[in-house]
C-alpha cells in the first residue's frame, strides 16, 4: 500500500500533471455533486437574475456571499464576490455583477457573469485544501492535501513545498477511512477537521471514479466557527467520454462550454476535447488523437507548424468533416490545409464526399489542400477525389512536406 509523505516534486510546481479539462462545471454544479456524495456545502442557490437575487434574500434574512459563476480563476481578486446583508444591498451588487466582464492577467480578454451562487455567509475557523487528480507518470489517482487553504496550491508548491502532503491511491483496493486520517495528522491539519474528514475524501474518490472526472477539488474546505466542516469551493473536471453514465449532466453544457475552441467543436457535433487552436499556419484534421498529435509532429520535422488539432474521431460520417473543414479555414492565420487519414471505422468514401461538398459549397476560405487517404474505402475515396481533381500524396511525411511547402508559398 502507499505510503503518506510529504510532497516530492512530479513537475516544476511539485504537483502532478493533468491534462486539459474535457468538461469543467461551473461552481454550482460541482457543489450539487458534492452533495449527492455526502460533503456538506453552505446553503445557498444558484440565481440567473437580479430578481432571483432580491426574491431570495427577501424570503431568507441573513448575511450572504454573492459568487460570480465563472470558469476563470481569480474572481475574487477581480471584483466577482460581493456581500450583502439585505436584500437592497443583494440587488445593488447583483446588479453590479450579472453582465459584467471580469479580467485578470491570465484572462485578459474576460469572461461574463452569466450568474451568480449566493450563499450563506461562514464563520471560518480554519481552511484546507483537498483534491483528487490522475497522476499520469503514476499511472494512479493522487490525493493532494495541505492546510494552506484558500490559496494557490501552485503557489505553495512552489514556496513551501513541505506543507503540501500527497496519497497516490491504488485503484485495485481504493481509499479507506484510516488513510484518511493519516494524511490528515501527515498535512498538520487543525484537530477540528479530523472527525469529518475521512467522509469528506470518500465522497470526493465516490465522485472522482463514479463521474470520470479528472479533478475533484476543495479549496478551501472550512472549518468553521462552530466546528462544522463545509466545501466552501468546488472545481470539477469531467472526462466527457464518461458522460454516459449520468447523461443528466449533458443538460449542463447549456451554461456553456469553457472556452471558444469547445464551443466550435460542439457546434459542429465533435466533443469538447477534439479541437483547439494553436499558433501555427497549417490546418491538420485527422481521425483520432494519436494520428492527429503525429501529424502536428511530421508538419513541425517538415519545418512547419500546425494551426490546429482537430480530430474527427471514428466513423466520422461526410456532413462532419465538411463541418470540420469550414471551421479549420476559417481561422484566417491557415495558409494550408492537411487532412491526414488512415480508415478503419472511418470510410474513405465518406471523407472524401466530405471534402468535395466542403470545397463546391463555396461558403469556404480557399487554401492549398493535401490528403493522405488510406484503409477502409480507400479506393472509392480517392476515385471521389480524383473526380475533383485532387490527387492524394501516398505517406504522412509526403504529406507533411507538401503542406508546409504550399503553406510558404
Amino acid at each position: 500500500m502507499a505510503e503518506v509523505f510529504h510532497t516530492e516534486a512530479t513537475t516544476s510546481g511539485g504537483l502532478p500533471s493533468r491534462r486539459s479539462p474535457l468538461m469543467k462545471l461551473m461552481e454550482h454544479q460541482g457543489k450539487e455533486l458534492f452533495r449527492r456524495v455526502g460533503i456538506p456545502t453552505p446553503r445557498g442557490v444558484h440565481a440567473a437574475s437580479v430578481a432571483n437575487v432580491t426574491a431570495f434574500i427577501e424570503s431568507n434574512p441573513g448575511s450572504w456571499v454573492l459568487k460570480s459563476q465563472v470558469m476563470m480563476g481569480g474572481r475574487g481578486k477581480a471584483g466577482g464576490i460581493k456581500f450583502a446583508d439585505d436584500a437592497k444591498a443583494g440587488e445593488a451588487e447583483a446588479r453590479g455583477l450579472i453582465g459584467k466582464v471580469l479580467k485578470n492577467a491570465q484572462n485578459p480578454d474576460g469572461e461574463e457573469v452569466k450568474s451568480l451562487l449566493i450563499e450563506e455567509k461562514v464563520a471560518i475557523a480554519s481552511e484546507a485544501y483537498v483534491s483528487i487528480a490522475i497522476d499520469r507518470a503514476a499511472k494512479k489517482p493522487v490525493v493532494i492535501v495541505t492546510a494552506q487553504g484558500g490559496m494557490d496550491v501552485e503557489e505553495v508548491a512552489a514556496h513551501d513545498p513541505d506543507a503540501i502532503s500527497k496519497y497516490w491511491i491504488d485503484p485495485a483496493i481504493g481509499f479507506q477511512p484510516f488513510e484518511a486520517r493519516r494524511l490528515a495528522f501527515a498535512a498538520k491539519l487543525p484537530a477540528g477537521f479530523h472527525k469529518a474528514f475521512p467522509k469528506v475524501l470518500d465522497g470526493l474518490y465516490a465522485l472522482f471514479l463514479d463521474y470520470g472526472a479528472q479533478l475533484v477539488e476543495i479549496n478551501p474546505l472550512v472549518l468553521t466557527q462552530s466546528g462544522d466542516v463545509i466545501a466552501s469551493d468546488a472545481k470539477v473536471e469531467l472526462d466527457d467520454n464518461a458522460l454516459y453514465k449520468h447523461p443528466e449532466l449533458q443538460a449542463w453544457r447549456s451554461d456553456g462550454p469553457a472556452d471558444e475552441d469547445q464551443a466550435a467543436a460542439v457546434a459542429i457535433g465533435l466533443g469538447m476535447s477534439n479541437y483547439a487552436k494553436l499558433d501555427g499556419t497549417i490546418g491538420v484534421i485527422a481521425n483520432g488523437a494519436g494520428l492527429g498529435m503525429g501529424t502536428m509532429d511530421a508538419i513541425r520535422t517538415a519545418g512547419g507548424s500546425a494551426a490546429n488539432f482537430l480530430d474527427i474521431g471514428g466513423g466520422a460520417q461526410a456532413e462532419l468533416v465538411k463541418k470540420s473543414y469550414q471551421l479549420v479555414t476559417s481561422d484566417p492565420k491557415v495558409k494550408a490545409m492537411f487532412i491526414n487519414i488512415f480508415g478503419g471505422i472511418t470510410r474513405g468514401d465518406q471523407v472524401a464526399h466530405g471534402i468535395v461538398q466542403a470545397l463546391q459549397g463555396g461558403d469556404v476560405r480557399e487554401v492549398p489542400l493535401v490528403v493522405r487517404l488510406t484503409g477502409t474505402n480507400e479506393k472509392e475515396g480517392r476515385a471521389i477525389l480524383a473526380a475533383a481533381g485532387m490527387h492524394p500524396v501516398e505517406t504522412m511525411d509526403e504529406g507533411a512536406r507538401r503542406a508546409v511547402e504550399l503553406a510558404g508559398r
